[in-house]
């Protein structure tokens, strides 16, 4: 893996070993800010292209609102993506994750800490776009509706505090899946750490209602391009039965962009019949 790339909002490209943040800033001792994440990618015309920007800048801008922090700087945060696309090798890598981080700066006061960073697509989410994904359900400790009543539990933010959705995937690793799909007290299913679960159910298409959840953009993508393929998506609550007998199924993330399902808790999943036509419409 290559270094990855640093930008200021001001559109300067740095070392990333360059002091930034300082030892006492809130996004470092409290997990007190925001990130957003988006896919750059090498176009036909060998040039890079940044997926949905304007839509991660617009949830970056959300999560913000949602942790009370000041409002992003949106032209610099497009001077630091127009930078780091500028200087990035995408002959050597076609595909480049753009981490977008905003903190509340330092615990004294101060100006909130702003950068860019890029870094290659790792080799394991292109594995998992190709043969899938073992999953196991896990216990989230709330219900959607009961996160999307509490304010103070951030719901519908990308905060920067991930330790727990980190802790999820560790446990699944340590336990031989390569990922996780939350389960509420109730027993919906809910999302995964990182990523959304969408089911096909005798060719209809389902995702848990996003009550408390992180709004997928690639979802929205996949929302407003699959009718004109045919295929319906709608919310729909579901349980674990729901997804062990479900015709496949798959986890939807921004860098990812789809891996299909492959079992549940060592039950195997079938490759749905729609999945070729998932992968054209998100474009994997």
């Amino acid at each position: 893996m290559s270094t990855p790339l640093l930008a200021l909002l001001d559109g300067s490209i740095v070392d990333v070993a360059h002091p930034l943040i300082r030892a006492d800033d809130l996004g470092v001792v409290r997990g007190d800010g925001v990130f957003d994440a988006t896919l750059a990618r090498r176009g036909p015309d060998g040039a890079g292209h940044v997926r949905d920007r304007e839509e991660h800048l617009d949830r970056l801008e959300r999560s913000a609102e949602i942790l009370q922090l000041p409002a992003p700087d949106r032209a610099g945060y497009g001077r630091a993506i127009d930078a780091l696309v500028a200087a990035w090798d995408f002959a050597e890598h076609p595909e480049a994750v753009i981490r977008l981080v905003l903190t509340r700066g330092p615990e004294g006061g101060g100006d909130a800490t702003a950068f860019a960073l890029m870094a290659p697509l790792g080799a394991s989410v292109a594995r998992e776009r190709e043969h899938g994904v073992a999953i196991t359900l896990l216990g989230r400790g709330h219900d959607g509706d009961e996160v999307a009543s509490m304010p103070w539990l951030l719901p519908g933010a990308k905060s920067l505090s991930y330790s727990i959705n980190m802790a999820a995937k560790r446990h699944a690793a340590q336990r031989g899946f390569d990922d996780v799909v939350f389960v509420a007290p109730s027993g919906q299913l809910l999302e995964g750490p990182t990523s959304t679960l969408v089911v096909d159910r005798g060719g209809r298409l389902l995702t848990p209602p996003q009550d408390g959840i992180l709004a997928s953009l690639t979802l929205e993508h996949l929302m407003r391009d699959a009718p004109a393929a045919g295929i319906e998506v709608a919310f729909a609550p579901m349980v674990a039965a729901d997804l062990r007998t479900a015709d496949g199924a798959w986890l939807l993330s921004s860098g990812r962009l789809l891996a299909a399902v492959t079992s549940v808790d060592g039950t195997e999943l079938p490759r749905s019949p729609l999945d070729a036509a998932l992968r054209r419409i998100l474009e994997v």
